[in-house]
């Protein structure tokens, strides 16, 4: 019977019509092309990208750092949904836990190309190499991430073989596990601002405000794409979605951008009121040294987006209508990314300890290899949504699979 539900679920992923093998083909496509760029990448080392010895660490793992916020804002629809039993939430969460799934895959894939070689993973692994927990935060990292991709496996691969074998689940056998994926969907957030904060040297990210921060933005852009993407499911599928879920999401969206920009006021009020030397990183960001200003302007645009964002989230009846909410919605995913991305990461290293100003911008290799793995994320996404969809609108049954087995079976 098990191994029938993988076959069909399977097989339920490649079943559609020509838009979605078109869908299909330009996600794999860009696969293909990010697969190469990362060739490339491998054949002549990290200097095929704008890292250096002063900013090792760039567009990667920007893209990791905003992914895994993506990945924690899933449980925004696990809360309602199995703790306060909102039936119109519990209908579309496991669209949430397939797309948290997709985003933990894709940050870790962003953290392997970081690495250089993909063998030094290796020293990661428990018993073959030297994580060096718990005194290592990387290793806290890899532990949660780890974690939650299971919790995010389990917890969905249980119901859907509850609703193939057209049952109701066992709230008793898995509700322990959303608790804990609860608390683990925080950590993981948590772990990741906590990597950048416990670096001293870096005045910019050495700040007590980081983790909140990173909860607040990730309670941004996770419920800015989930109500994009349950929009287009709701367009190009049977599969119903409440307007309820989307204008729950909406205003979970709107206070969390409210307190993020919140928190980016503070910010600059204590860097800017009596400024110190341990400002000079933000001054770069939004101002610029010694004449280098290269992120100044995408920061000044990602503040314009989030306040114009937050403008038609909070009046609300431009927020209860669509059109309007996805363009705040729109402005800001697009606006926490470069916030959270290369508004965050980057700036750390400039200044270097030594005072030294050195810009850094990504390469068309890094920016071939990041829609690679964007598309890698979306392709999972895709067909993992195709599979859940057809399994809870019972195209996909124990009984037809059976029934279709012994059809088979009979002489002819």
């Amino acid at each position: 019977m098990l191994l029938n539900f993988v076959r069909d679920g399977v097989a339920a992923m490649f079943r559609g019509g020509r838009s979605y093998w078109l869908w299909l083909g330009f996600l794999s496509l860009l696969v293909l092309a990010g697969v190469v760029a990362y060739g490339i990448q491998l054949n002549q080392g990290l200097i095929s990208t704008g890292m250096s010895d002063q900013v090792t660490w760039g567009f990667y793992i920007s893209n990791f750092a905003f992914l895994v916020g993506i990945a924690a804002a899933a449980v925004l629809l696990v809360i309602p949904a199995y703790v306060f039993h909102r039936k119109d939430i519990k209908s579309v969460v496991l669209i949430g836990e397939g797309l948290a799934l997709a985003a933990v895959l894709s940050a870790m894939l962003f953290v392997i190309v970081d690495l250089g070689r993909p063998d030094r993973m290796l020293h990661l692994l428990p018993f073959i190499g030297r994580m060096n927990w718990p005194q290592s935060m990387l290793a806290w990292d890899v532990v949660v991430l780890s974690g939650y991709l299971l919790l995010n496996l389990g917890i969905p691969f249980y119901v859907h073989y509850c609703h193939y074998q057209q049952r109701e689940p066992n709230v008793k056998a898995y509700f322990p596990f959303v608790i804990l994926a609860i608390f683990w969907a925080i950590s993981i957030h948590t772990v990741t601002a906590f990597l950048f904060s416990a670096n001293t040297a870096r005045p910019f990210w050495h700040v007590a405000l980081l983790g909140p921060r990173f909860i607040a933005t990730a309670f941004v852009s996770g419920p800015a794409l989930i109500i994009l993407v349950l929009q287009v499911l709701d367009r190009v599928t049977r599969y119903p979605v409440p307007r309820s879920v989307i204008q729950t999401l909406a205003l979970i969206m709107t206070v969390s951008l409210q307190v993020s920009l919140f928190f980016v006021g503070v910010e600059l009020f204590t860097d800017f009121y009596n400024e110190t030397a341990h400002a000079a990183s933000i001054r770069y960001l939004y101002f610029g040294l010694d004449g280098l200003a290269s992120l100044a302007p995408w920061m000044w645009t990602a503040l314009l987006m989030n306040l114009v964002a937050v403008t038609i989230l909070t009046i609300n009846p431009l927020r209860s209508q669509l059109r309007f909410l996805n363009i705040a919605c729109v402005l800001a995913f697009v606006g926490i990314w470069i916030e959270k991305g290369m508004g965050f990461v980057v700036p750390g290293f400039i200044p270097t300890p030594l005072g030294e100003v050195f810009e850094y911008s990504p390469t068309a290799v890094e920016v071939t290899v990041s829609a690679g793995i964007w598309a890698f994320g979306a392709l999972v996404f895709t067909l993992l949504a195709k599979s859940s969809i057809a399994i809870d609108l019972g195209d996909v049954r124990a009984s037809e699979a059976a029934d279709t087995t012994l059809t088979e079976l009979r002489p002819s």
